[in-house]
């Protein structure tokens, strides 16, 4: 089958790898002028199979509601003239009930779960490097209400049989020794034994460089313009240079996938939550993080790379502003000079943001659609690379007819009818 996939971000690229395995002839298209140039350039780093949780859960409207009035908070938001702002978050707190949280929690881990060995065979297979580690991760807690808040996250980490270790601050200076420095600000922590880290950015590339030798053609510097369709298939692809048909199309362009899909009748509820992060040289490697933190209160992910710690986080609620504020890179700023004090030179990093395709209920969408040859792969939130081998495996054998290895119910857009 010829396949076209709009989009070459990391989800885009490991669905044209997965597609072309099968032995799809497959062309990927993106608007840039080459791979992972935009909410993959730059990321948290981790790939957090264990730390699958949706933003919307309970607690997180009283929450919310002190961010707003917070100078470094992991919540802020900025008023746009667009209605699918308001409506985005109203749908967003319609799943901050215990319920909701519960079954989407649930969906995630699934998917998150799946793409872990997925990414694990990949890497067998391939023998590709991206500054990778498998060192786990170590969620950081500053109260006990924090310990106890993620007891309900440990119960559905069982039922899917997630290595996990409930430590003290003993436990996780064990695993990260340079938290001695600091072990007063912390209460205790959650490891997540199976989660890994990685330049993104690093591991797109090589992989689409593994694509091309599979026979997958690169569109580059071509603007999608819309779709045409005509008695429930989609017809063609328009662009800037033309008009491009397959047999089958997967749009996996995160944030604007919403505006492709709006233009056929498909109400995508994706919106561009902004990120930040920077990028620091380490300046002494005994005092920087050995694999991936998660400061559970501001909610600040810092990850070691080889040379560089990549800190990220904030999400910031402004439509599609790619805007660096000072004020946004202090508040990352200040939560790595806090954790790793003496681990890198914040002075030399450089700030960067991007905005991550995030639906209200944090689950991705992945499948099929009203078009019998329209399938998406979009919506993965802050987890695009945690979740894209497990999402993009899974859509491939969707789209090539296979029974899935797991299950897909209430994965694609239907769910949102």
């Amino acid at each position: 089958m010829n396949i076209l996939i709009l989009g070459s971000g990391v989800v885009g690229v490991t669905t044209a790898y997965y597609l072309a395995k099968q032995g799809h002839e497959v062309t990927v298209v993106d608007r840039q002028s080459s791979p992972a140039m935009e909410t993959s350039h730059a990321n948290a780093g981790q790939v957090s199979f264990g730390y699958s949780t949706p933003w919307a859960a309970p607690g997180i409207p009283y929450k919310a509601m002190k961010w707003l009035t917070q100078t470094h908070a992991p919540l802020k938001m900025s008023a746009t003239l667009e209605p699918f702002q308001y409506a985005w978050m109203t749908q967003m707190l319609a799943n901050c009930t215990e319920s909701r949280y519960a079954v989407n929690k649930s969906r995630m881990v699934r998917v998150s779960e799946y793409s872990r060995l997925a990414i694990d065979a990949l890497r067998e297979e391939t023998g590709i490097r991206y500054e990778d580690r498998q060192q786990g991760l170590t969620q950081l807690f500053r109260t006990e209400k924090q310990v106890e808040a993620v007891q309900q996250d440990i119960k559905v980490l069982r039922e899917f049989g997630v290595d996990f270790q409930e430590l003290d601050m003993a436990g996780a200076i064990q695993y990260e020794p340079a938290l001695d420095r600091v072990k007063e600000k912390f209460v205790g922590a959650l490891r997540m034994v199976g989660d890994q880290t990685g330049d993104c950015f690093a591991f797109t590339n090589k992989l689409t460089d593994l694509c091309k030798e599979m026979g997958v053609k690169f569109i580059f510097d071509t603007d999608i313009h819309g779709l045409e369709d005509n008695a429930g298939q989609i017809t063609g692809v328009k662009t800037s240079i033309g008009l491009l048909k397959a047999d089958h199309y997967v749009v996996a362009m995160g944030s604007f996938s919403r505006h492709l899909m709006k233009h056929v009748g498909i109400d995508l509820p994706v919106y561009p939550v902004k990120g930040y992060s920077l990028t620091l040289p380490i300046t002494n490697y005994d005092a920087a993080p050995v694999s991936t933190i998660m400061d559970e209160t501001y909610k600040v992910a810092i990850t070691r790379f080889d040379d560089r710690i990549r800190v990220a986080g904030t999400a910031e609620l402004s439509g599609y502003n790619l805007d660096l504020p000072e004020k946004r890179r202090a508040t990352i700023a200040m939560v790595v000079s806090d954790v790793f004090p003496d681990g890198g030179d914040v002075e030399k990093a450089e700030f960067w943001t991007g905005l991550r395709p995030m639906t209200p209920d944090g689950t991705p969408i992945i499948g099929k659609t009203k078009f019998s040859n329209l399938s998406l792969n979009t919506g993965h939130g802050t987890l695009g690379w945690t979740m894209s081998c497990g999402s993009s495996r899974l859509l491939a054998d969707l789209i090539s007819g296979n029974t899935p290895e797991i299950d897909p119910t209430d994965l694609d857009v239907a769910r949102y009818r």
